[in-house]
């Protein structure tokens, strides 16, 4: 045939197609087979049949969110506050000692701020009945006395737990701020009755916060003051 692919070059390449074709199917199988074995004596009875046979056992696994937890929580620090600690979190699971000591470093500079101001809103917000009670009488005091009192916080040196418990269904916390402050009492005419506005002074205070743990209410109030100063 001119121009055409002779006959006998059709059969030979098809005779090694076939040989190619053959050879591959005999790798394959013999791959395959070498898996199944492998699978059937090293993989639990129980594991998935796509794992790997040793995913249970490796140590180095890293639990990432989403997946499940181990089975054993990292022990707690011991310390003297542990139990106060495991006492709220029974009742509150999301209870944090970290988080909470940066709310109440807020509340502390605002609390601070109000009291100074005569900001009565602002403190009934984050003090309980008798803490507002006690800081309502001051300001009318200084009010009717035609004092103003003048409060700048320079800074919290410290802020630490130093007591934590439940009672009944309400958390209590209290904390020990050391505070840089300047304070000063000034008379009707403006002249300092107590403080200097040149001195910054350093100050203790002992605040306990509480929650009631059954409240859908996250927020604590400030429920006790004292200082040691």
């Amino acid at each position: 045939m001119n121009g055409g692919t002779p006959l006998y070059e059709i059969i030979f390449f098809a005779m090694i197609a076939v040989f190619l074709i053959f050879r591959l199917r005999s790798v394959l199988g013999r791959r395959s087979g070498h898996h199944q074995e492998r699978r059937s004596e090293d993989v639990r009875p129980d594991a998935p049949i796509d794992a790997p046979a040793d995913a249970s056992s490796n140590d180095n696994v890293i639990a990432l969110p989403g997946q499940d937890k181990p089975e054993t929580e990292p022990e707690e620090d011991p310390g003297p506050l542990a139990e106060g600690y495991r006492a709220i979190r029974s009742a509150d699971p999301a209870f944090d000692p970290e988080g909470f000591v940066q709310g109440a470093r807020t509340a502390f500079e605002m609390v601070v701020t109000a009291f100074a101001a005569g900001d009565r809103d602002t403190l009934r917000s984050l003090t309980g009945d008798d803490v507002l009670a006690n800081f309502e009488t001051t300001i009318a005091g200084r009010e009717a006395a035609g004092h103003s009192y003048e409060a700048t916080l320079i800074g919290i040196r410290s802020s630490d737990i130093v007591d934590a418990g439940l009672d009944r269904a309400e958390a209590r916390v209290t904390v020990r701020f050391i505070s840089e402050q300047v304070a000063v009492l000034r008379d009707g005419d403006g002249d300092a009755i107590e403080g200097s506005a040149r001195d910054i002074i350093e100050i203790t205070d002992i605040w306990t916060f509480a929650r009631d743990t059954r409240s859908p209410d996250p927020n604590w109030r400030l429920v006790a003051t004292a200082s040691e100063n």
